[in-house]
């Protein structure tokens, strides 16, 4: 069958307008060795761009597919970030490209916190679905995943130097998890409300955490050594002693577990100013500085004293007290006085920063000249840094830059393509922008007010605004400035259309009125000499109703009303009465909050058909120009293309992640550039690319099926009891399709093994066996999901692999990748490979030929790393030089030496 019509496709060209994403948070990255403190990381809906402060320029974007981006941790060597989605997926970018190739997949909702340890090789992620899982960066899989939470986790901290685990979630709890042992050892209830942010002082031996108060909780950190040797009895008098907590510190498990590592009392508390929850709680990467903030403007900024300069402070207090009591006392020999130390002793507040806007996210990083730098994302689509000295007596935030200009503050609520299609128009609640569409970058920034509806004057060098007061804004666009403001409403101006002849436009407000304007040009009194545009109103239209959209017909003959009452009323243009001939044939098509799109014929005024078009309200609706071809926006998030003549759905258009508030389509048909509560302006752009509308409904019952599969029962792993820890992937649709291209690898190999004979030949000229293609599509699984894959396939495909595994091991092909498959497959089917007499011999010689291949790999190994050590000390020797941490601790060394020499000069001086 031929094709009868054809549609071309609209595909997604970019995404502008957003500075940051508010459900993201901002951290700050080096690029390339470039200086720390310039470059920032946010999320930008799907994405994620990069912005050098100093310059106010996108200098990368590392691009995602189509789930929001929730939260960004930059990795410990600056080289990478991790950044975790909506849909609980991880994925690691490189900095140095912007490329991915490792990805996580694990959480069922989306990633709330990520944290790498100190070496940059374990990743923890948690998320909304109160899961906690460690992943292994360096072999691209999942270790364990960590359950006991009842809520969305808040934070994740490491502490290096034991190997454990801390955890905060909305559920009030604090957990201490053994990462050897992968379970919890400790939960701390102190806290009434959600625990929103944990920070780690004073070298891990101080947790502070803060909550849905003011008070920012501190414990502090014991570790329980055990000797060697040591009587039993005196182990748990230890335990008691160091278990005395006070009520707010109970756990949950009992005080006599010989288990228990360490013990966590409370040490007091931190008053912030702020008297709403913690929505950051941050500090740099030596814990010396430490920053929070609430939900308001405000950022208070603390200065966490180190051991020495706490005990320097103490003793001069000390100091102070014996001479005030020898002033009282006189000679005579009194108590000793004693200075108690408080928590204020070692956290004392350095300043508040008032930002110009609520602040969603913050970082800080403290810089060697003593100099803290804070970058803050804010509510209202816009980044600010600023910078604190350290040593200043009473330091005050000073402002370093601000990211404005590539953004609205609030969200855009008209749009507006030029007669030429290369400039764009979007005006929010302050401000009308003009962009270039194929550079994306903005032309014109103008103060306005509220703006609800715009448009192009003809010639494209004005444009017009209607504004909620109800006014008319008329803007120069070379240069920039307001020529005039009219006062053309009593209320809201919700809609406006330019006549077809080009001659003047029509408003419509919620004073019940439409009226009539006449484009002019009048003398400019400001400079005497050029003239400059102006509207000149000339007829009004009364309605009973507030007039929420107008539009001209083509042919300028007619002009349709929608009314609140919901209705639609068609009137002539040149006598302003109502359309009653129906004489005209002709389409006109509404959308409505009823989630409904109907088009009217105009020749009986009756409804020719009404479509269920989206799942939420209908916010817009436009043709395209020259076609019975439309598109409507609604509260749904999506964009869909309709024929008005066969009454059908073309095509879906998903991206944003909020109400789509408006779009608009080029003169041409070519391009659509879209509006959303996400802060994003997106631009489609229509492709050469045909579409078959029963090959569209095809792949989207396809999706649907796939995406239903994925999210099935989860497979259960025989042997495993539920517990704190289980496995850490996920079933999804790539982790299916995994396993069913390995089924079909071991199927085809079963039937090539019967004809030999035959495949020989063919074996021959491909250059391939056919146990080998098993092999190379095991290969080609994304080691993230080779578990889960593995864990779907039925025991008689198993018996085949683990025959397969034999003849790999003995050749020594992935040796390592066939011994991970191997483990796996023995441990989840140990009982039914046990009790088949077939595989016995077959699981005697893996037993063999493994262990002697893994040694022989690690022979290799050690004699590389023997080989690898000989040449550096024969270098060294020769060269006189150190390597890798010699080299570190000499120049630290160096550098203590040389800021030593610097303070005895200025102490001289």
């Amino acid at each position: 069958m031929g094709l009868t019509k054809q549609y071309l496709r609209y595909a997604a060209s970019a995404v502008f307008g957003v500075i940051g994403s508010q459900k993201a948070n901002i951290a700050f990255v080096t690029l390339r060795g470039g200086e720390k403190g310039r470059y920032v990381a946010v999320g930008a809906c799907e994405h994620v761009f990069i912005w050098d402060i100093r310059k106010a320029e996108k200098v990368l974007i590392l691009e995602g597919k189509k789930h929001e981006v929730t939260y960004l941790c930059p990795s410990p060597d600056g080289v990478h970030i991790a950044v975790g989605y909506e849909d609980g997926g991880v994925r690691i970018f490189n900095l140095l490209n912007g490329e991915s190739n490792i990805s996580f997949s694990g959480h069922k909702s989306a990633v709330s916190v990520i944290r790498y340890d100190a070496l940059g090789a374990r990743l923890v992620t948690g998320s909304r679905d109160t899961d906690v899982i460690v992943w292994d960066i360096i072999n691209e899989c999942g270790l364990y995943r960590l359950k006991g939470h009842k809520d969305a986790i808040t934070q994740i901290l490491f502490l290096e130097s034991k190997n454990l685990l801390i955890t905060s979630s909305k559920d009030s709890f604090v957990k201490w998890w053994d990462l050897d042992t992968q379970h919890c050892f400790k939960t701390m209830v102190g806290h009434r409300t959600e625990v929103w942010g944990m920070v780690l002082l004073n070298q891990e031996s101080r947790l502070l955490t803060g909550s849905a108060d003011s008070e920012l909780r501190a414990w502090d950190i014991q570790y329980i050594e055990e000797e060697v040797g040591e009587p039993q009895e005196k182990k748990v008098r230890t335990l008691l002693e160091n278990e005395e907590e006070d009520e707010e510190g109970l756990d949950e498990e009992s005080d006599f577990c010989p288990q228990r590592i360490l013990s966590c009392k409370k040490a007091g508390s931190v008053l912030r100013e702020a008297r709403d929850r913690v929505v950051s709680l941050v500090t740099d990467a030596k814990a010396k500085v430490l920053a929070c903030h609430g939900l308001d403007a405000t950022l208070e900024v603390f200065t966490v004293l180190s051991e020495k300069e706490v005990q320097k402070k103490m003793d001069r207090k000390l100091k102070k007290a014996k001479k005030k009591a020898k002033s009282q006392e006189g000679e005579e020999d009194g108590p000793e006085p004693v200075v108690e130390r408080k928590l204020s002793d070692e956290i004392q507040k350095l300043a508040n920063i008032k930002a110009s806007s609520k602040i969603r996210s913050m970082d800080c990083l403290l810089v060697p000249n003593g100099e803290i730098k804070l970058a803050l994302l804010l509510q209202n689509n816009t980044v600010e840094t600023y910078a604190l000295k350290t040593t200043e007596k009473n330091p005050t935030g000073t402002k370093t830059s601000r990211l404005t200009l590539g953004g609205h503050r609030t969200d855009v609520r008209t749009l507006a393509f030029s007669s030429d299609n290369i400039a764009i128009l979007s005006a929010s609640g302050e401000t009308v922008k003009v962009w270039n569409r194929s550079t994306l970058q903005v032309i014109r920034t103008m103060g306005c007010e509220y703006a609800l509806c715009s448009l192009f004057v003809p010639g494209d060098r004005q444009i017009i605004l209607g504004t909620k007061s109800g006014k008319i804004q008329i803007f120069d666009l070379a240069s920039g400035s307001l020529l005039e403001t009219t006062d053309a409403h009593d209320g809201a101006l919700w809609s406006m259309c330019l006549s077809p002849d080009q001659r003047g436009i029509v408003t419509g407000g919620a004073d019940k009125t439409v009226k009539f304007w006449d484009f002019e040009l009048i003398k400019d009194q400001d400079s005497g000499k050029s003239k400059r545009l102006t509207v000149k109103h000339t007829r009004t239209l009364q309605l009973d109703e507030d007039v929420l959209c107008v539009r001209y017909s083509p042919d300028q003959r007619l002009l349709a009303v929608s009314l609140l009452d919901c209705t639609v009323k068609i009137f002539y243009t040149d006598t302003l009465k109502v359309n009653h001939k129906h004489s005209i044939y002709a389409l006109i098509g509404t959308g409505s909050a009823d989630r409904n799109v109907k088009i009217w014929g105009l020749d009986f005024g009756d409804c020719h058909r009404s479509m269920f078009a989206h799942d939420d309200s209908v916010m817009f609706l436009q043709f395209v120009p020259k076609t019975h071809l439309f598109f409507t926006a609604g509260k749904d998030r999506k964009i869909k293309q309709w024929d008005a003549d066969k009454f059908e759905h073309i095509q879906t258009l998903e991206g944003h992640h909020r109400e789509v508030w408006c779009l608009a389509i080029s003169p041409n048909g070519d391009h659509i550039v879209s509006s959303s509560h996400d802060k994003s302006l997106r631009l489609w752009e229509r492709t050469r690319e045909p579409i078959i509308l029963e090959e569209e409904k095809e792949m989207e019952r396809e999706a649907e099926f796939e995406e239903s599969l994925a999210k099935g029962d989860e497979p259960v792993v025989p042997g495993e009891t539920k517990g704190e820890a289980e496995p850490a992937g996920k079933k999804t649709i790539e982790t299916v399709k995994a396993a069913e291209r390995i089924m079909e690898a071991v199927e085809l190999y079963r039937e090539e093994s019967e004809k030999l004979e035959e495949h020989s030949a063919a074996c021959k000229a491909a250059g391939k066996e056919p146990s080998r293609y098993v092999l190379e599509v095991i290969k080609k699984v994304r080691s993230s999901e080779l578990e889960v894959s593995l864990l779907v396939l039925p025991f008689p495909y198993v018996s085949d692999l683990l025959k397969l595994f034999n003849g790999y091991v003995q050749q020594g092909l992935e040796v390592e990748l066939v011994c991970r498959c191997l483990f796996f497959l023995l441990r989840v089917h140990f009982g039914q490979i046990t009790s088949n007499q077939m595989l016995l011999s077959v699981i005697d010689e893996l037993r063999t030929n493994t262990i002697s291949k893994v040694r022989e790999i690690r022979d290799v190994l050690g004699f590389n790393s023997a080989g690898l050590q000989f040449l550096q000390r024969e270098i060294e020797s020769k060269e006189d030089v150190m390597f890798f941490a010699d080299a570190t601790d000499r120049f630290e060394e160096k550098k203590r030496k040389r800021k030593k020499r610097e303070r005895a000069v200025l102490t001289i001086t």
